[in-house]
């Protein structure tokens, strides 16, 4: 048992009126070993502290046990811990951690830019993208600091983040402990997600929670994990997650997004579209072609490369699918049989149950 129990006073009445040491009866003889607030539990007796009774019989030492017992909280299935919940964070919620954080520390060892000199400087000015706009500076150097931000378990904001993705993916509402083979399930490599961010910081676990906490997003989210989960394709979603935000980052820091950002004058924005957009145009050639694991390098390989000589390209795409699946459920929800529309719609996941049947493949 994870408590070390005190006897009460309700536990002393049952042992006092208990037959003698070896002769177990009732729920002790068909359960021994047990402890015995779960014998009592199995009797039916500790059932009764719900029961109204009369104010003399209550003693404070009834009372204590009262609330002790109320104060167990739930065991979450599969995790064999006891937990809490908290509530759910929201990108922006995140983000001001960061914009109200001294960053000095890491801004000092961001590399915004690849250094050129020599002819390739010269192709680069001459060929290569558009310079970012000073005015976005500050707002790239947040990107690349946050990049380099170690995850902290004393931050309750970090613990926030983590906890959120996983119950946005998983569909609980329970926290689960901060180590153990549970984030195995929403694809992390081990018991400790920390360890997968050592190359995005907590960029990482920020892009992942934009994908999930965003309405417009949400849907594709939850379609890709759960590809992430077949029999045959399936991969390490949140490991996935982190090759994506280092394309993005990489992307960022060559200048590919320059143009984009400079059009919309956002850097954060920016290349989370673009981080999503590459998610899903990795997730299309994943489904379709039939990818596994073993392909996962040249998979990774060949989608930085298009990704990069076409940003824009994957950004609209991803547009063009978001809207179309809005649309689609909007129709579904105008039709007179849309009574279940709201199977696609753009709803928290924990307003839902998780889907627990496999992909269809294309």
């Amino acid at each position: 048992m994870i408590h070390s129990w005190k006897m009460t006073e309700v536990e002393k009445t049952v042992a006092a009126n208990a037959p003698a040491p070896g002769a177990l009866t009732g729920s002790a003889a068909i359960h021994p070993g047990k402890s015995p607030l779960m014998v009592l539990q199995a009797n039916g007796l500790l059932t009764d502290f719900n029961k109204p009774v009369q104010e003399e019989e209550v003693s404070e030492d009834v009372l204590r046990a009262q609330e002790e017992w109320d104060a167990v909280e739930t065991v979450q299935p599969g995790t064999g811990s006891l937990q809490n919940q908290s509530s759910l964070i929201s990108f922006n919620e995140a983000l001001a951690f960061f914009q109200t954080k001294d960053l000095s520390e890491y801004m000092m060892k961001i590399k915004p830019s690849v250094p050129r000199s020599g002819f390739s400087a010269l192709c680069h000015w001459l060929f290569g993208p558009p310079r970012l706009q000073h005015s976005l500076h500050e707002e790239r150097n947040l990107v690349f600091a946050m990049g380099l931000y170690p995850f902290d378990n004393t931050e309750e904001t970090h613990m926030r983040v983590l906890q959120t993705v996983y119950k946005r993916l998983t569909g609980t509402k329970l926290d689960c402990p901060r180590f153990g083979g549970h984030w195995e399930q929403i694809g992390f490599q081990g018991s400790d997600p920390a360890t997968d961010l050592r190359g995005t910081g907590f960029l990482g676990l920020m892009q992942v929670l934009y994908f999930v906490m965003e309405p417009r997003t949400l849907s594709l989210a939850r379609d890709i994990y759960k590809l992430s989960l077949h029999e045959t394709q399936n991969f390490p979603f949140c490991v996935m997650s982190i090759n994506i935000t280092r394309i993005a980052l990489q992307a960022l820091r060559e200048g590919n997004l320059s143009k984009e950002c400079n059009r919309r004058q956002q850097i954060i924005a920016v290349i989370n579209d673009f981080y999503v957009a590459t998610f899903y145009h990795l997730y299309q050639i994943w489904k379709s072609q039939h990818k596994t694991i073993a392909d996962s390098g040249y998979v990774i390989q060949d989608v930085t490369t298009y990704v990069n000589k076409n940003p824009r390209a994957v950004i609209r795409e991803l547009e063009r699918y978001l809207s179309e699946k809005r649309a689609n459920a909007i129709g579904q929800m105008d039709s007179p049989r849309g009574g279940n529309a709201g199977k696609d719609s753009f709803v928290g996941v924990c307003d839902l149950e998780p889907e627990e049947e496999e992909v269809d493949l294309v």
